[in-house]
């Protein structure tokens, strides 16, 4: 008997990551382009385990209805775990695994793209020549040689941001409550208070995850805090970000340009198609109209290599909880 499992806000990538790393495995995959919430949970009726992504809401409410329909496993495609209520899964008997690290280096390297778009207005560029306007009237930017970065967060992908910042010529500053002291040393990275990092940064970049010490990392008062005209940049999680603050900063002319690759209230927006409608996110709609803010949907894992690995453990953690194994080391999540 296959292990059937029910995806949630399935996309066609992610359709094609799923099945070609299928394998031999026996699996049988229902695709529901729609996201888990109490009111879908019983489209699972019939599955053993679920794979969700980031905008899922698994709730209590939603663990319930998926006990109720045999659910045992929820196997996230994704790094991030903060929209489940682990301690309801636990109550539920409901096993959760994710994908820690599907690919730093894609997420990394987006950072370094919306930085280099936006600095040297590329985007506004590409606009222009398409049109036949060959001025380069307001595309100046800045080198980012001898220009100092700042890194709040080094894990993976915060770690190999740093190293590519360096590559520039960058002086990288760095903050992160567990600092990795012979790393920084071998690469020229020095570690200093969370203040400093902010205060100091031409470009400012975040790379920690979301939980209550982090909500609204960025807000009115360390925005306020960093270098007229620096760059913020924010491929986390949008929470980190206080988007009224963010704006504020922008209309006053103290952030020099903000690239964001997350959202706070990107649910119902990101990952879909909306361009035949009305925006109805204003604080977003705002955002959209500075000429020194790039955003993207929430793209920077979208690399061949992440999918792989994506599917690579998604798979590999479903047989073997199927099985009455134990996942692979450090996916599982638990309920503090």
């Amino acid at each position: 008997m296959p292990l059937r499992v029910a995806v949630y806000d399935a996309k066609p990538y992610d359709h094609s990551a799923l099945e070609n790393a299928s394998g031999e495995h026996d699996l049988e995959w229902v695709f529901h382009p729609f996201r888990l919430e109490a009111a879908t949970a019983p489209a699972a009726e019939g599955a053993q385990a679920v794979c969700l992504f980031v905008n899922d809401h698994a709730d209590a409410a939603a663990l319930q209805a998926l006990e109720k329909a045999g659910i045992r496993h929820i196997a996230l495609r994704c790094a991030g775990f903060n929209n489940v209520d682990l301690n309801a899964a636990n109550e539920c008997g409901i096993r959760v695994t994710r994908v820690p690290a599907y690919s730093p280096h894609a997420v990394a390297e987006h950072t370094l793209a919306l930085l280099l778009t936006l600095n040297r207005r590329i985007h506004r560029a590409y606009n222009r020549v398409r049109e036949l306007n060959f001025s380069l009237k307001d595309l100046v930017g800045f080198d980012l040689h001898g220009k100092t970065a700042g890194i709040i967060g080094t894990g993976r992908i915060g770690a190999i941001t740093a190293e590519i910042f360096r590559g520039f010529g960058m002086k990288v500053l760095a903050y992160d409550p567990m600092p990795q002291q012979t790393w920084a040393i071998e690469k020229g990275i020095q570690y200093v208070a969370l203040e400093e990092v902010i205060s100091s940064s031409d470009v400012l970049s975040l790379h920690v995850p979301l939980v209550s010490d982090t909500h609204h990392l960025m807000n009115a008062e360390s925005i306020s805090c960093m270098k007229p005209g620096a760059i913020l940049l924010n491929v986390s999680r949008g929470g980190l970000v206080d988007t009224t603050a963010l704006i504020q900063g922008l209309k006053s002319g103290h952030l020099g340009g903000v690239g964001l690759d997350v959202y706070e209230e990107e649910e119902g927006i990101f990952f879909e198609d909306l361009s035949g409608g009305v925006l109805q996110d204003d604080e977003l709609a705002r955002l959209l109209t500075f000429p020194n803010v790039l955003i993207t949907s929430h793209q920077a894992f979208l690399t061949h290599e992440a999918l792989h690995e994506i599917g690579r453990v998604t798979v590999e953690n479903l047989t073997r909880l199927f099985n009455g194994k134990s996942p692979l080391n450090g996916t599982e999540v638990l309920a503090e």
